[in-house]
């Protein structure tokens, strides 16, 4: 197989990946608290000095075979950019958002009816008839209540209520519950989950978070649409070229096989 249709190949793949992850952005464009992602991607040379590097667990060295020398491109992690998004005016109380790091906690909960915790920089809250504070798809919005008990905030709907930079909610000058805000040492222990939360994997470290809870203001989405659509049309030449590349190899080895195989 001629290493240059490989090349091109992997090549392809390469920016086939970057497509799916940039369209996903643009899809989330106007998701409040949505972060986006980008992609990475490793030559041939440095995969290949990883390997030669990479430890076994007797301790010696693991220069083993990685196979055929293959110099095409490998597609490499993605990653999560969790810079701040810009803010919004709604003018209604229970729209939040969290100026500096950290994230509100959510009570999740699946189609199989399991809940577990999740973590969200989406703010866009509500209440129940009840006066649960919910998240715009029904998942409750974990804090203390009035008597400093962590679980579900459940206040009286009928009264104005007002929410502090602490997340302290307060009616009839009382602090009537309070909102969870968890922080994380390092973002790379955290996992997206979809629906614009995010769960920690093994080894995540809470720390108490530096955020203030900004009441009337919802966080916007940190992908920037016009870099966005500068970088579609840069995948799109990059995987014209790999295409014409194989295109053009092919056109050679029509030749070869049928012209030069005659003579």
């Amino acid at each position: 197989m001629l290493k240059g249709l490989y090349t091109a190949y992997t090549g392809m793949l390469n920016e086939q990946n970057r497509m799916d992850v940039l369209a996903n952005n643009l899809a989330n464009s106007a998701t409040v608290g949505f972060k986006k992602e980008g992609t990475t991607s490793q030559g041939f040379k440095s995969v290949l000095t990883y390997r030669i590097k990479d430890m076994e667990g007797s301790g010696t060295w693991n220069n083993v075979n990685i196979g055929i020398g293959t110099p095409g491109v490998k597609i490499g992690e993605n990653y999560v950019d969790y810079s701040q998004g810009a803010f919004r005016e709604t003018g209604n109380t229970f729209d939040l958002a969290l100026g500096g790091t950290g994230f509100f906690n959510i009570e999740f909960t699946n189609k199989a009816g399991e809940t577990r915790t999740m973590y969200t920089r989406d703010g866009n809250f509500s209440l129940t008839k009840e006066g649960y504070l919910v998240t715009k798809d029904g998942d409750f919005v974990m804090g203390n209540g009035a008597n400093g008990v962590p679980g579900h905030i459940q206040i009286d709907p009928n009264i104005e209520a007002s929410i502090d930079q602490m997340g302290r909610i307060i009616q009839n000058d009382t602090i009537v519950g309070q909102l969870r805000i968890t922080d994380f040492a390092d973002y790379n222990y955290l996992e997206r989950y979809g629906e614009n939360c995010f769960i920690p994997v093994e080894g995540a470290e809470i720390i108490n978070p530096n955020a203030k809870v900004i009441s009337g203001y919802l966080e916007q989405s940190n992908v920037q649409t016009v870099e966005e659509m500068v970088n579609l049309i840069s995948i799109t030449r990059q995987y014209e070229a790999n295409q014409k590349i194989i295109q053009t190899y092919d056109t050679s080895l029509e030749v070869a096989v049928n012209r030069l195989g005659k003579l």
